[in-house]
């Protein structure tokens, strides 16, 4: 008789109570129990261990991804990082190119001025050197209409010379006071009703460049 059936046997053996039912001894049922135990954790664990081998190859497969992403992600960034280097060094050359213009183009400014300033000078070494034989001659002329011709001839050429340089003299006798081009040193009572608020008298004349004061008039206004 094998196990079974003396289980079997042994629930058939079991006593019948006064009411018609049957009980189970206790030694048989903790022996039922156990056996049912038993079987149960070796079903749970074949379970377990078939879980376990699908479950790990589970894992494995979303390990395999993650790495994946980490790789897409690690090049992402290494692709950035070099977009970012040729950035920055694009901003370094526009920086080193921009820095060289600003300087050669003061440099140039520097030397338009120089350059300017040594074409004006050009012009008025001539009247110069006019001024010179003038004085040469003027302790030993006999002649003052000559040497007044000659001085004035000299100032009509210094005069010209100015001209084509853009330099203009501000006129003021007789006009209206301006304050953008002239300057008051005093007020005196004006002779005649008609002059008051006009320029009667030029103290020093004022000049324009290109109609731009570079010295202002100062004047004395009627009142």
């Amino acid at each position: 008789m094998d196990s079974n059936e003396e289980k079997n046997q042994e629930i058939k053996d079991t006593a019948t109570t006064e009411d018609g039912t049957q009980t189970v001894s206790e030694e048989l049922k903790e022996n039922i129990s156990s056996e049912i135990s038993d079987s149960e954790i070796v079903e749970h664990d074949k379970k377990d261990k078939k879980k376990g081998f699908f479950g790990k190859k589970g894992k494995s497969s979303e390990v395999e991804e993650l790495n994946k992403k980490i790789e897409e992600l690690a090049l992402k960034v290494e692709e950035q990082g070099k977009s970012m280097i040729d950035v920055n060094d694009k901003y370094l050359r526009l920086s080193a190119e921009f820095d060289n213009y600003r300087k050669r183009t003061l440099k140039e400014k520097m030397e338009l001025i120089k350059s300017a300033g040594e074409s004006v000078i050009l012009g008025i070494i001539p009247v110069l050197d006019d001024f010179d034989r003038a004085l040469l001659h003027l302790d030993t002329a006999t002649d003052i209409a000559a040497v007044k011709d000659g001085i004035n001839l000299i100032y009509s050429k210094f005069k010209e010379y100015l001209t084509q340089k853009g330099v203009k003299e501000i006129d003021a006798i007789n006009l209206d006071f301006n304050t953008d081009i002239h300057e008051a040193i005093t007020k005196i009572p004006a002779p005649s009703e008609d002059v008051k608020g006009k320029v009667i008298d030029v103290v020093e004349k004022g000049y324009l460049l290109h109609d731009k004061v570079i010295r202002f008039s100062k004047v004395v206004v009627g009142e």
